[in-house]
C-alpha cells in the first residue's frame, strides 16, 4: 500500500466572495482572476495565511479564464474573452493585446537557459583557447486558437520572429513536455504532440488497453466502465506533463501515459471511477477531482453506497495507484498524515473544485478553490482556497523504507533534484541496498547479489544473508538483515500482532465515521471502483473478495514493479521463513558466480597495488577472529580505492572464506584449488569444516599457504601413521618437507627426525630437493648427530650432483669415511668397513679438493695402509708410500700401478721405477721375503722407464745374463742406441747412391746431322730427344713410348 505524502489540506483563504477563474502563484504572490475581471492579489508564506496586498479592479472587461508569468519581461499573462493580453509588473500597464492571438482558447508557458557560443571573437587570440558558452534564457508562449497556435519567443528578455501552424482541431489545453515539444488536447478524445523544431503536428494513437493492465488491478477495470455509464459524467479533456519523457491524457475514465513519439508509452492504464473533472501534477503525484457520486461509502447504512460530494484523490506517477483520497468538506488539521475527525451535518453540501496551481516553494504544493453548488451557501460562505502540502521529501522516503516499499522509494528518488534532498546520493545507496535485501529475502538471488556487487556492498553484510555454513559467526537471522543494511529495526512480531488485534476492534468502530473523514487507501479505493461499499471492516469485505482478489493478484504478478513492492512488503510484514534447500543453493550459486569471484579479483589487484600479496604476508595478518562482528559489519560499503589497506585485508579474508565454504556445497571439486592457490582465507573458520568433511589434502594446503607448517606436518604424520604401506606412510611428508626453505630449517629438523626414524633413504630426499637450498654445513651437522653414514651420503650428493667444491665439505667427508672404517672395524663389521674404506680410497684419489696434510696427520697414526699411502703421493713423497705398498702391504701390483700413476719423464717423477727398484734390491727395513723376483718382474716390464746403468748397478752380483736378458735387449732398443745405428746406415746409403749418380753423369751421346731416329727412321736433327737404356739408343722425344714398347716385345 502506498504511503499518504501530502498532509492535510488547510484553508489559506475563506469566505472569497467573487467568484475564482483562475489562480498564479509567482513567488510570494498569489494573484486571483475572478469572473468579474478582477484581479486580485495576495502575499502568501508558508506558515501563515493569505495577506490581500492589492486588487486591479476590472483588470479585463470579463472573466479572466487562465493568468501566466513571463520572466524574460516580467508580465502577467491573462486570458479573457478569447483575448490575451500582457500586464508588465509591478504596474500592470501599459497593457499588450497579443492581436495576432485571436480567438484564442488557452496558452502554455515555457522557459528554459540552454548555453550559446560567444559572439566575441578575436579576445583570445594570444592563449587560443574557445570563449566561454554564455547562459541564454529562452521563453516561449504557446496561444492555441482557432484551429491553429500562435507563438511567441523571447530570448533573454528581447522578442523574436513570431510563428503560427495551422491545426486539425483548436487547442483546449496546452502542457509542454520538453523544450521542444508541446501536447494539446483538443477534445476528451483527441490529442496531438506538437514539434517546435519541425513544426509538425502528430496526432496520439491509442490501443484499446487489455483488462489487466489497469492501475486500480485489472480486474476491476470492467466494473469502473460500467460504473461510469452509471454515473452519466461527462467526460472532460485534461493532459499533464509527468516527466521529460512521458505525459498522461485522459480519456473518459481512463488515464492514459503517452511518450513523446504520440503513443502509448506503459502498458499500464489509470482507472478513475468516473471521468475526472480535472487534472493535476505535482511531482511525483498525480491529482484528479473526482464528481459526486463516484466514490464509495462505508458508511453502515445499506442505503447510502456512494458519497454524494467531490472527492480529491492522489496517484502517485510511479506505481498508478492511489495514496490519498480526500472527500468534500475537507477536514482541516494540524501537519498529520491522515485528516482528524471533526462534527459534520449529515447531510454535508457539495462545492466545486478547482485545481488552480501550483507552488513554487521548495516543498512542492498544491492550491485548489471549492465553492459551495448551493447558490445561497456560496453567496453567504463565499470560495476558499486550500492548500495541499507535501509532506517533506526526507519524511516520504523514510515512511516509504518503514514499510518496506523500497522500489517506489527509489522511483521516488528519481523524480527529486539534488538541490531539494542534499543527501539524495547516499539516500540512494542505501535505499537500493535495502531493496536488495527484499530481492534476496523473495528468492530473486541473481539480482540482489549483482545489485550488491555494483553497490560494493561490505562483505561481511553480503554473508551475512547466508546460513552459518557458510557465513558462520557473521551470520544474521532474516528478521534483521533491514537493520544490518541500515533499515529501520523491524518491530516485535508480538508487538504486532497485539496490534492487529486492536486494529480489527477498532475497525468497525471506524466504519461509522463519516465518510467525509477518511483519507482513502488503494484498497478502499479498489472497493469504490467495484461499488462494493458493504458493512463492516475492509478486512472483512475483502476476505468476501476472495476469488476475485486472487485473479487480481495473479495479474499483477507479472509486473517487475509490483514484485518488488510485493516482496518488499513481505520482508517487513510477515515473519521470515526458513529457505528451503532449493533456494539455499540457488542463492549460493548467484554468490559465487559474480560478487565473490568478481570481489576476490579486484581485491587481489588493489592489495597488490599496496605490495600486499597472500604468498608473503598471510601468514603475517592478524586473523579474523580477533575482530568482532560488529567492526566487521562496521567497513565501509565503498569502492576498492577509497578502503585503507588494513581494511581490504579484512575484506579479502571473509570473501576467501566465504568463497570456499559455498564451493563446498556447490561446486566441491574446486574447494580444494582455492587452497592450491595464494588466499586469505580463515584457517579457524575452515579447518573444522575440512576436518570434518576428512578434506585433509585441502586442509594441508591450507596449512602451507599460511606457512603453518607444523600443524601441516603433524598433519601429514598423523595420516602417514595410518598407511601400512612405508613409502606411503612417509611419501607426503618428505614431498612437503622438500618444498620448505631455509627460513623454516628447524621445523624441517623437528619434521625429518620421524621421517628418517621410518625410512632413513627416503628422509635424506627432504636434503636433496631442487627447489630449495638448505644452509649445507647445519644440514651436515644435523645428519651426522642422526647418523654419521647418513651425513656422508647427503655429502656425496653434494660433491657428486651439486658439484660442491668446498674444501670443508670434501674434508669432513674424507674424515667420516676413515671414521666409519675404523668404527666398523672395532665393531669387527666387515662389510661396512670394506664398503666405507673403498669409497675412502677411492675419494682420496680421484679428487683434489680437501686437504691433503691434514687428513694424513689424522690418519698417520692408523693402519690404514693404502690410505696413507696414497695422501703420501699427493704429498710427493713417494719413496715412503712405496715402501707402504712394499713393507707393509706387500701388494708389489699395486705399488707398480702407483709408479705408473705418478711417472713422467723428463720431470721429477721421472725415476720412480727406479726408487721402487731400489726398495726392492736394497731394503730399509728388514724383511723375510725375497724381494729379488718381484725386482726382476719390474725390470723386465719397465725397462724403458729406468735409466739402464743405474738399474744394472743395483742388480746384485749373483744375477745371471740369462735373468736380465730381456732388460738388456730392450736396453739396446732404447733411443740412444737406436738412433746411433739408423745414422750409420743412413750415411752408408747416401753414400752408395753419391757413386752411382757420379757414374751416371760421365756418360754422354752424340747428336750429329746425320743421325737417325731408330723408331721412325728420320733424321734427328736439333729436336727434343730420349736416350734409352741400357745401350744408350737415342730417338725423337716423340718415338720414346713406341721404341721402348718395342725394345720390350725384343727382350721377350
Amino acid at each position: 500500500m502506498e504511503m499518504a505524502p501530502f498532509l492535510s489540506p488547510k484553508v489559506v483563504l475563506s469566505r472569497f466572495k467573487e467568484k475564482i477563474e483562475s489562480l498564479l502563484v509567482q513567488g510570494d504572490r498569489i494573484y486571483l482572476g475572478t469572473a468579474a475581471g478582477n484581479l486580485h492579489v495576495y502575499n502568501h508564506e508558508s506558515s501563515s495565511d493569505l495577506t490581500l496586498i492589492e486588487v486591479k479592479k476590472s483588470l479585463t472587461k470579463r472573466s479572466i479564464e487562465q493568468l501566466g508569468f513571463i520572466k524574460d519581461i516580467n508580465s502577467i499573462v491573462a486570458l479573457s474573452e478569447t483575448i490575451v493580453t500582457l500586464f508588465p509588473l509591478p504596474s500592470f500597464s501599459p497593457p499588450t493585446v497579443l492581436t495576432a492571438a485571436k480567438a484564442a482558447f488557452s496558452f502554455g508557458i515555457h522557459s528554459y537557459t540552454y548555453l550559446a557560443e560567444s559572439e566575441i571573437h578575436g579576445q583570445n587570440e594570444l592563449t587560443e583557447t574557445k570563449p566561454a558558452p554564455i547562459p541564454v534564457l529562452m521563453t516561449y508562449l504557446f496561444v492555441g486558437c482557432r484551429r491553429k497556435v500562435v507563438i511567441y519567443s523571447w530570448k533573454d528578455g528581447e522578442a523574436q520572429e513570431l510563428k503560427e501552424h495551422p491545426l486539425p482541431h483548436s487547442p483546449r489545453i496546452i502542457t509542454f513536455m520538453d523544450n521542444d515539444l508541446a501536447c494539446f488536447a483538443y477534445s476528451a478524445t483527441e490529442y496531438a504532440v506538437f514539434s517546435l523544431s519541425k513544426m509538425i503536428v502528430t496526432e496520439v494513437t491509442m490501443s484499446l488497453p487489455a483488462p489487466a493492465t489497469s492501475s486500480t488491478m485489472g480486474a476491476l477495470t470492467g466494473f469502473s466502465g460500467y460504473m461510469t455509464l452509471g454515473l452519466g459524467a461527462k467526460s472532460k479533456p485534461g493532459v499533464v506533463k509527468l516527466n521529460e519523457e512521458e505525459a498522461l491524457i485522459i480519456k473518459d475514465n481512463e488515464g492514459i501515459i503517452i511518450g513523446k513519439d504520440a503513443k502509448t508509452s506503459r502498458p499500464e492504464t489509470i482507472g478513475w471511477p468516473a471521468p475526472p473533472e480535472e487534472i493535476a501534477f505535482v511531482k511525483p503525484y498525480i491529482f484528479s477531482v473526482l464528481p459526486p457520486g463516484s466514490v464509495s461509502s462505508t458508511n453502515t447504512d445499506p442505503a447510502q453506497t456512494t458519497v454524494s460530494t467531490s472527492a480529491v484523490q492522489i496517484r502517485s506517477s510511479i506505481s498508478l495507484l492511489p495514496t490519498q483520497t480526500y472527500i468534500y468538506p475537507f477536514r482541516e488539521s494540524s501537519r498529520s498524515s491522515s485528516p482528524a475527525p471533526a462534527s459534520q451535518p449529515t447531510q454535508p453540501t457539495n462545492a466545486t473544485i478547482r485545481l488552480m496551481s501550483l507552488s513554487s516553494s521548495k516543498t512542492p504544493s498544491l492550491f485548489l478553490v471549492t465553492t459551495p453548488t448551493d447558490r445561497a451557501t456560496a453567496n453567504s460562505e463565499g470560495s476558499s482556497i486550500w492548500q495541499f502540502e507535501m509532506k517533506p521529501w526526507s519524511e516520504l522516503i523514510d515512511e516509504l523504507v518503514l514499510a518496506g516499499q523500497y522500489s517506489n522509494a527509489l522511483k521516488l528518488l528519481e523524480t527529486i533534484n539534488s538541490q531539494d534532498l542534499a543527501n539524495k546520493d547516499d539516500r540512494i545507496v542505501q535505499i537500493q541496498a535495502l531493496n536488495a535485501v527484499s530481492e534476496f529475502q523473495a528468492g530473486r538471488f541473481d539480482k540482489a547479489i549483482d545489485t550488491f556487487t555494483e553497490l560494493n556492498i561490505n562483505p561481511a553484510k553480503v554473508v551475512a544473508l547466508y546460513p552459518e555454513s557458510i557465513s558462520g559467526r557473521l551470520s544474521v537471522s532474516p528478521d534483521k538483515w533491514i537493520e544490518l543494511y541500515g533499515g529501520p529495526k523491524r518491530k516485535n512480531v508480538v508487538d504486532s500482532s497485539v496490534r492487529d488485534s486492536e486494529t480489527e476492534s477498532k475497525e468497525s468502530e471506524e466504519a461509522k465515521k463519516t465518510d467525509h473523514e477518511r483519507p482513502m487507501t488503494a484498497a478502499s479505493e479498489m472497493l469504490d471502483n467495484l461499488g462494493m461499499a458493504g458493512t463492516g471492516s475492509i478486512r472483512g469485505r475483502l476476505k468476501g473478495l476472495g476469488a476475485l482478489m486472487g485473479a487480481a493478484a495473479a495479474s499483477t504478478a507479472s509486473s517487475d514493479q509490483k514484485d518488488d513492492d510485493t516482496a518488499s512488503l513481505k520482508s517487513q510484514t510477515s515473519r521470515p521463513s526458513k529457505i528451503n534447500s532449493d533456494d539455499y543453493r540457488r542463492s549460493i550459486e548467484s554468490l559465487v558466480r559474480s560478487f565473490l569471484p568478481d570481489r576476490r579479483v579486484k581485491l587481489g589487484a588493489a592489495l597488490n597495488a599496496v605490495g600486499i600479496t597472500p604468498a608473503d604476508q598471510a601468514h603475517q595478518i592478524t586473523p579474523l577472529s580477533t575482530t568482532s562482528v560488529e567492526d566487521l559489519y562496521a567497513l565501509p560499503s565503498a569502492p576498492l580505492t577509497q578502503l585503507t589497506p588494513e581494511q581490504l585485508l579484512r575484506y579479502a579474508q571473509i570473501v576467501d572464506t566465504a568463497l570456499f565454504k559455498s564451493y563446498l556445497v556447490v561446486r566441491p571439486v574446486l574447494a580444494g584449488s582455492l587452497f592450491r592457490v595464494s588466499n586469505w582465507c580463515e584457517v579457524e573458520e575452515v579447518e573444522g569444516v575440512l576436518k570434518a568433511r576428512e578434506m585433509f589434502r585441502e586442509l594441508k594446503d591450507l596449512y602451507h599457504q599460511k606457512k603453518m607448517h607444523g600443524k601441516a606436518l603433524e598433519l601429514l604424520q598423523q595420516l602417514g601413521e595410518k598407511e601400512e604401506d612405508l613409502d606411503e606412510r612417509v611419501y607426503d611428508s618428505v614431498q612437503y618437507l622438500r618444498k620448505l626453505g631455509p627460513e623454516n630449517l628447524d621445523q624441517v629438523f623437528a619434521s625429518a627426525r620421524w621421517v628418517i626414524e621410518q625410512d632413513s633413504a627416503r628422509g635424506l630426499e627432504i636434503f636433496k630437493s631442487d627447489d630449495v637450498d638448505l644452509p649445507r654445513n647445519q644440514v651436515a651437522d644435523y645428519l651426522e648427530k642422526i647418523s654419521p653414514l647418513l651425513c656422508t651420503k647427503y655429502l656425496e650428493y653434494l660433491i657428486q650432483e651439486r658439484d660442491e667444491v668446498s674444501v670443508d665439505f670434501h674434508d669432513r667427508l674424507a674424515e667420516l669415511y676413515a671414521r666409519i672404517t675404523l668404527d666398523a672395524r672395532r665393531k669387527k663389521d666387515e662389510n661396512l668397513r670394506q664398503e666405507s674404506y673403498d669409497k675412502l680410497l677411492l675419494f682420496i684419489s680421484n679428487t683434489t679438493y680437501y686437504r691433503v696434510d691434514r687428513l694424513y696427520g689424522l690418519l698417520s697414526s692408523e693402519d690404514l695402509y693404502e690410505a696413507r699411502a696414497i695422501l703420501l703421493g699427493k704429498l710427493g713423497r713417494h719413496d715412503q708410500a712405496l715402501e707402504l705398498y712394499v713393507y707393509r702391504l706387500q701388494d708389489y701390483l699395486q705399488a707398480e700401478e702407483y709408479c705408473k700413476q705418478y711417472y713422467q719423464a723428463g720431470t721429477e717423477t721421472s725415476n720412480v721405477f727406479l726408487t721402487l727398484l731400489r726398495i726392492y734390491l736394497r731394503p730399509t727395513v728388514r724383511t723375510t721375503v725375497d724381494l729379488l723376483q718381484p725386482a726382476l718382474d719390474l725390470i723386465s716390464r719397465h725397462s724403458r722407464r729406468m735409466n739402464t746403468t743405474e738399474a744394472i748397478q743395483l742388480l746384485p752380483p749373483l744375477v745371471t745374463l740369462n735373468d736380465v736378458r730381456t732388460f738388456l735387449i730392450e736396453g739396446l732398443r732404447i733411443p740412444i742406441f737406436d738412433t746411433e745405428v739408423v745414422r750409420q746406415i743412413s750415411k752408408a746409403r747416401n753414400d752408395q747412391m753419391a757413386r752411382k749418380l757420379m757414374s751416371l753423369q760421365t756418360k754422354r751421346v752424340k747428336i750429329t746431322d746425320s743421325r737417325i731416329c731408330p723408331q721412325c727412321h728420320k733424321r734427328i736433327g736439333p729436336t727434343i730427344i730420349a736416350v734409352h737404356n741400357p745401350r744408350g739408343e737415342v730417338t725423337h722425344f716423340s718415338c720414346r713410348e713406341a721404341f721402348a714398347r718395342r725394345l720390350s716385345e725384343h727382350k721377350r
